[in-house]
């Protein structure tokens, strides 16, 4: 695995960073997740403007200009040894020579990158489904940025782990709000629906991918606020994500997820939109090829 340090490139093994690192003191720091299909960045600008939104967010100068980090990204996908790739990005506020809270002066960011070969669902999650359980969201107030400072996440993350399930997904005041690690999407009479972006939510490249196909298919479609009890009686759920892109959940707390004969199954609006999710992925990759 290669990283990126600070100017340098090297073996992720060999990759150092001060402990007086806001990041490590503080989680003062942003980050981005792009993942790479056959050497090709998918929706690599729509990731790095969210990434530039975190950085405004949390008001953390961005060290690199754009076609920078197009240089970087090009160079550390290039020297990875596997085609499908997921890309971490980090900066921080850097590292001080004493701890105090309030933001220091003339201290120089740190940038961290590295890749990783892509972590991508099994044939038998695509198939059949995945199980999560629901938990309150007990997050910051400002979910829609992407910061380093994920403690309430890998909370929640571990929870589904306990329970033997993929995901946890989080209810906030009797409301879906997003999984620990993926937005949420449900389907209810052929209608896709997922929760508006606001600060309880990161708006997902994945999301909007979604929402996108979905027009583009004529699927109905929807972002409004979705009750607890609309996400215990929907037909189908998904999660999303740059890894899990379209993931179905056949069952929640222990329930199978829909009703009837179909109930516990992937269903059909989820099948189609992620046949169309991969075309179009695959497509994109095509066509970096000739380009």
């Amino acid at each position: 695995m290669t990283a990126y340090v600070n100017g340098k490139f090297m073996p992720i093994a060999e990759a150092r960073i001060s402990p007086l690192d806001r990041g490590f003191l503080f989680a003062d720091g942003a980050y981005e997740v792009i993942p790479v299909y056959g050497r090709y960045g998918f929706r690599q600008e729509e990731h790095m403007r969210r990434f530039q939104v975190s950085l405004d967010g949390i008001r953390l100068p961005n060290p690199h200009t754009p076609d920078e980090w197009r240089a970087l990204i090009k160079q550390i996908i290039a020297n990875a040894p596997f085609e499908d790739q997921q890309l971490y990005i980090q900066v921080t506020r850097g590292a001080d020579v004493k701890r105090d809270a309030a933001f220091p002066v003339n201290v120089p960011q740190t940038v961290f990158m590295f890749t990783a070969p892509m972590a991508k669902p099994s044939a038998e999650m695509r198939a059949n489904g995945v199980a999560c359980i629901t938990a309150p969201d007990i997050r910051w107030g400002r979910c829609d940025l992407k910061t380093v400072a994920l403690l309430a996440n890998s909370q929640a993350r571990q929870l589904s782990v306990d329970a033997g399930c993929t995901e946890t997904v989080m209810i906030r005041d009797g409301y879906l709000t997003e999984g620990s690690a993926s937005n949420v999407f449900i389907v209810k009479n052929g209608v896709v629906l997922a929760p508006p972006k606001n600060n309880r939510i990161l708006p997902g490249i994945t999301y909007d991918v979604v929402f996108e196909l979905a027009a583009k298919h004529g699927v109905p479609n929807e972002a409004r606020p979705i009750s607890e009890a609309e996400v215990f009686d929907a037909d189908e759920i998904w999660i999303t994500s740059s890894t899990k892109e379209i993931l179905p959940v056949t069952k929640l707390n222990g329930k199978p997820v829909g009703h009837g004969d179909a109930a516990g199954k992937v269903g059909p609006v989820a099948q189609k939109l992620h046949k169309a999710y991969v075309d179009f992925r695959d497509a994109l990759v095509a066509a970096s090829k000739n380009a």
